[in-house]
């Protein structure tokens, strides 16, 4: 089986809700979306963070794919290997759309669900995080807005079966602080979490961290910036820190490790630069007693049927995953089942899920139309 032709195509879909972090306010995602096409009529799919400049990396490295067979994935990474050292974070991305397109090729060219190819199920069902920002509560300012919130996530857990809630936090540390003891009130037996992506100074850290002790928190998730400034706010606080900052490459994990920066990491195949990176981050976790989750950039039904498969078959992915699959109004595919803020896993051959062409055409129109949505 050889590779004959790969098609790269960017989309614009839209958010239920705007979605607030410290660093912007979105209404709609931009993905890239890639078909590889094989001499034997197996078509395989991926998608990946972000749009043109993705797309236009992952265009050039296919060419390379082409007339090679999509079981060659190792060649392939060693081939790209300082990809990532040129590009950054695109070169990961390019790189995992081609990877998890050739994965979904080789589960239908043997008849096998991706999950099964990596080991098989150690379970059919995945929590998710319910993602809770300022944009929930517009207008709202204050102790108004810690309520407001409070209350909102409330109404999503009862009605979505939530296990876990993340704030997605700002620069206002004191605010931040509120609106947690708000949603501990109004939450007693969910998981929490807060993630300022960094907004914080290492002082305003460790004051909030031990403001937040009380709250019994399921990680505080990269409140500050560094492997050294995480480590020196470990040092002070009970809670457990995890990041998807500090440690976003493997040349990152031995000097976290050696100064006891971070607790939990969040793996993402779009950011590692593929399946097998991720599983390999996941070794790496279990070998060194952390735990690990799944962060998510706004992954539609392609992009997140490959997460799904990477923790259907990883034991230490055991927590609540973040994902936006649930903000967007509309996916490329046929929608994913989503129950008691669970997602099922896909168990058809490859990534198991079937891609809706004229979706594909609309919102790749839409791409054309509008460009990347950048906020």
């Amino acid at each position: 089986m050889k590779i004959t032709d790969v098609d790269v195509q960017v989309v614009n879909l839209p958010l239920t809700n705007p979605f607030t972090s410290s660093f912007e306010t979105k209404t709609g995602e931009t993905r890239t979306v890639v078909r590889l096409r094989t001499d034997t009529g197996i078509e395989g799919w991926g998608e990946t963070m972000w749009g043109r400049p993705v797309a236009e990396l992952a265009r050039k490295l296919a060419t390379e794919l082409v007339g090679t067979s999509p079981f060659a994935l190792e060649a392939f990474h060693r081939r790209h290997h300082m990809v990532p050292f040129f590009h950054g974070y695109l070169g990961y991305a390019a790189l995992a759309a081609l990877d998890v397109a050739c994965w979904d090729v080789m589960g239908k060219a043997t008849g096998q669900s991706v999950t099964d190819l990596l080991g098989g199920p150690v379970r059919d069902e995945v929590p998710i995080t319910a993602l809770i920002t300022r944009a929930d509560a517009p207008g709202a300012r204050g102790r108004e807005l810690a309520q407001g919130l409070a209350e909102y996530a409330a109404k999503v857990v009862g009605e979505g079966g939530f296990s876990a809630v993340k704030l997605k936090g700002t620069n206002d540390v004191r605010g931040d602080v509120e609106i947690m003891r708000e949603l501990r009130r109004a939450l007693p037996d969910v998981e929490l979490r807060v993630d300022p992506n960094a907004a914080w100074s290492v002082p305003d850290s460790i004051r909030a961290g031990l403001a937040l002790e009380e709250l019994d928190l399921e990680y505080l998730e990269d409140p500050c910036t560094g492997i050294e400034g995480m480590s020196q706010v470990r040092a002070k606080i009970r809670i457990p820190l995890c990041t998807n900052m500090c440690v976003v490459r493997f040349e990152e994990f031995a000097p976290a490790v050696r100064l006891g920066a971070v607790d939990v990491i969040h793996g993402d195949v779009y950011k590692w630069g593929g399946i097998s990176a991720t599983k390999a981050l996941a070794a790496h976790c279990e070998t060194f007693g952390l735990g690990m989750n799944l962060h998510s950039g706004g992954e539609l039904g392609i992009a997140t049927a490959a997460h799904l498969a990477v923790v259907a078959s990883t034991p230490v992915l055991s927590r609540a995953i973040d994902s936006m699959y649930y903000l967007h109004a509309d996916d490329i595919v046929q929608p994913l089942t989503l129950e008691g803020g669970r997602l099922r896993v896909p168990t058809g051959p490859g990534l198991g899920v079937q891609v809706d062409e004229e979706k594909l055409a609309f919102y790749a129109a839409a791409n054309e139309r509008d460009g990347d949505l950048t906020g």
